[in-house]
């Protein structure tokens, strides 16, 4: 029995999601909670490029494999995972790794171009094939992972792979832009799996479905709630701005890029919902917006003791 360090040894699934710049989720995918991240990568990216328009992709160490560099550098997306241990990983190099002078100890073992070309039709093959999702990425990768020994064209694969997350490398340290556009999108999907985490509370996160169906049924749904939070948020933050623009404090358009959607502080998420009880509003009206001061109250004091707010 296979045992995760994070969820323990009860059997259990876990949802793999992406989310774009805009906070909208899609490509939910339930897989086994001791899975590898990295096969499902792709399967969200293949399926959104159609309504999305996709070009890069943030994830962590999780979901980094040198299968994925290539997949998505053949697919057309770049590849930014933030790498827990970038420091000590290798380069990989064309020519020897004596050739490069005075990074000698950054370097590699040679990657092996001969094994690319040998296979690169079968390649080829694999990315049309996933293309025209005759196949999903993560069936592919894992049935490579399979074998019990390595065969070509998986190590053809990582090989390629390698090529890219050395470039990656390469950029990822000469450019602070890159890192902290990475760190940035990470945080987008953190602040959404903080709201995931609020909005299942009832059930602490647990799935009680046994059927496959059913749990994709329950990731569809919380990602209905999630993008009506986020759509309700961001009515209301336009609002808002619009509300103090007119007041005459102007918000820096720049800082704008910079809200997040997915607050719910203002929303309940537990108790009784009466539906038949809620007014519908007319088209175009809109709830007031909450007084930010309103919260405060003067506390009258003795003369000899200073005035106060809390």
């Amino acid at each position: 029995m296979q045992q995760s360090p994070k969820y323990g040894a009860e059997p259990g699934v876990k949802i793999y999601s992406h989310l774009s710049d805009h906070f909208a989720s899609f490509g939910s995918r339930i897989m086994s909670a001791t899975a590898g991240e990295a096969p499902y990568v792709l399967d969200g990216l293949v399926l959104g490029v159609e309504n999305l328009p996709l070009h890069e992709h943030y994830t962590d160490t999780g979901g980094a494999t040198d299968h994925v560099f290539a997949l998505c550098h053949l697919l057309g997306f770049r590849f930014a995972p933030r790498l827990r241990d970038i420091a000590d990983r290798k380069l990989g190099s064309i020519a020897a790794p004596s050739a490069y002078k005075g990074i000698e100890c950054l370097m590699g073992r040679t990657i092996k171009t001969a094994a690319i070309k040998a296979d690169w039709d079968d390649i080829v093959r694999i990315v049309a094939s996933i293309k025209e999702w005759t196949v999903a990425p993560s069936v592919i990768l894992r049935k490579l992972a399979a074998y019990k020994r390595q065969n070509r064209l998986d190590f053809a694969l990582a090989e390629l792979g390698r090529i890219e997350r050395t470039l990656f490398t390469l950029d990822w340290l000469e450019q602070p832009a890159l890192r902290r556009a990475c760190q940035a999108g990470l945080n987008k999907g953190e602040a959404r799996h903080t709201l995931a985490a609020a909005i299942y509370t009832n059930r602490q996160g647990r799935f009680t479905d046994r059927s496959l169906e059913n749990q994709e049924f329950r990731a569809s749904g919380l990602n209905l709630l999630i993008a009506a939070i986020s759509y309700w948020n961001t009515i209301y933050l336009d609002r808002a701005v619009q509300h103090l623009n007119g007041a005459g404090t102007t918000c820096d358009p720049a800082l704008l890029a910079h809200l997040s959607p997915m607050g719910w502080a203002h929303i309940s998420l537990t108790g009784d919902y009466l539906w038949e009880q809620a007014r519908r509003l007319p088209t175009g009206e809109f709830h007031p917006l909450n007084d930010s001061m309103a919260h405060l109250k003067l506390v009258v004091c003795p003369p000899s003791a200073p005035m106060a707010q809390i």
